[in-house]
């Protein structure tokens, strides 16, 4: 069986997509409402903010419906997950599909315990969840796929994940981000990879919610959601790089990641994208 090649196909200069998306942010400033994880709740607001969105991190299930009624994108993340949280999930995904927002669901731990699979299969089976977003096993997991999350650190996944996460794409009609390494971002027909980012990342709990919260404010914007994730991820990579590189290790490199962020200029981010086109 001849092998899929992976066609590199740079973003150079004459598509600046990304820093388009990363200037209708800066200008429009969506308002991005989470039902999120306790332990990373102050980083994935302060990274909305600090790429020029507005965070809001409602959870009480009497008012996220109305919250969402005032909201540009919806953000959910199951990282400490409790029944009760779930339920004002649902209810605000389910305004936020009556709204016509795009629903962001990082279903972080999936995989881990029985729980964080029922309660994930109950939001995608119940609601209509636009982006799909985790790492390799998480994302393994909710696909149907018999693996094992080291908590909310992925697990190994002997399986192609790219025809996994098209695969989910296409049976939930919706777009699956896949984090890593290399970043997978896919509608099932259209697959990008992301190859930006730094191994820094991995010292620093909350960098994979915060990627969620940068896809949901980068959706917010703009509706072709599979270019929304990709430069989302690309410029919040980018961001990594450069903080990296200023850095001595992850305190130094957390201060750095939001500076890098608020400082993301044109120049930097076509010199430094690396976003490929899978085939």
């Amino acid at each position: 069986m001849a092998q899929t090649v992976i066609q590199e196909v740079f973003v150079r200069s004459k598509n600046i997509f990304p820093f388009k998306v990363l200037k209708k942010v800066r200008e429009e400033k969506p308002i991005v409402h989470h039902v999120t994880n306790w332990v990373t709740i102050y980083d994935c607001a302060n990274i909305v903010k600090t790429f020029g969105g507005s965070p809001v991190m409602a959870h009480a299930k009497e008012e996220v419906a109305d919250m969402v009624q005032i909201a540009n994108s919806l953000v959910l993340n199951i990282g400490t997950l409790t029944p009760e949280l779930v339920d004002a999930m649902k209810s605000a995904a389910k305004a936020a599909n009556k709204k016509g927002i795009p629903v962001v669901l990082d279903v972080c731990g999936a995989g881990a315990t029985p729980l964080r699979d029922k309660k994930s299969f109950e939001l995608l089976n119940e609601t209509h969840v636009d982006i799909i977003k985790g790492n390799a096993s998480e994302v393994a997991r909710v696909a149907g796929e018999s693996v094992s999350t080291k908590g909310v650190d992925a697990g190994d996944v002997q399986k192609d994940m790219v025809k996994v996460a098209e695969g989910l794409a296409k049976e939930r009609h919706c777009v699956v981000v896949v984090t890593g390494k290399e970043d997978i971002i896919t509608d099932g027909a259209r697959t990008l990879i992301v190859k930006n980012g730094d191994a820094m990342m991995a010292h620093v709990v909350g960098t994979g919610c915060m990627a969620a919260s940068v896809v949901g404010t980068f959706a917010a914007v703009e509706k072709d959601l599979v270019s929304a994730a990709a430069s989302a991820l690309a410029c919040f990579g980018i961001a990594a790089q450069r903080a990296a590189r200023m850095s001595k290790g992850p305190g130094t490199f957390k201060e750095r990641l939001f500076d890098c962020v608020f400082h993301l200029d044109q120049g930097t981010v076509i010199k430094m994208q690396r976003i490929t086109s899978y085939r």
